[in-house]
């Protein structure tokens, strides 16, 4: 079932994109700067700034289990500009995919997912999280780090994977 390869690992990334972004906040006070200036930084200038790196990927997340799950996302206005702003987005759709069950996913993997840019084409739900949803998502978080960390904010690869269950 594809609920285990789709809310754990979209939470994961979510949360520690959250913590890199308290990252860059800590950043930007220390060097006195407004962290809004990380914010709409982009890597290149026909590249999405940070701020629109944050929302595609809660979107991801969020648009992608609903399809999978066969339910109607909530809708953001992408109207945000500021860290706090940012992080509240990041916190509902934490909050909006830990309403999701194991049983929502029934069915998911042969479930036809389509969305308006494909102009009617669809894609089986165990290619759309494969081939879609979740590298788009790792995409978006990565470059969103990738901005970050091009302007000296302190992060690494630990900050990105975050914390890995170690067995013992």
């Amino acid at each position: 079932m594809l609920f285990d390869q789709t809310i754990p690992p979209f939470l994961k990334i979510l949360r520690n994109l959250s913590a890199i972004l308290d990252k860059a906040d800590a950043h930007a006070a220390a060097k006195k700067f407004d962290v809004s200036i990380l914010l709409n930084d982009r890597l290149s200038p026909d590249m999405f700034p940070l701020i629109r790196q944050v929302q595609i990927a809660c979107d991801t997340a969020k648009l992608g289990a609903a399809r999978l799950a066969g339910k109607t996302a909530p809708v953001n206005d992408d109207g945000e500009k500021s860290l706090p702003e940012l992080k509240e987005r990041i916190k509902q759709t934490v909050t909006y995919l830990e309403t999701f069950t194991a049983a929502d996913f029934a069915g998911s993997e042969e479930r036809h997912i389509t969305q308006p840019r494909w102009e009617g084409k669809y894609l089986l739900g165990k290619e759309f999280l494969r081939e879609h949803a979740l590298p788009n998502i790792y995409f978006h978080v990565t470059t969103a780090y990738a901005i970050l960390r091009h302007n000296g904010v302190e992060v690494g690869k630990k900050d990105y994977l975050g914390e890995m269950p170690f067995k013992h």
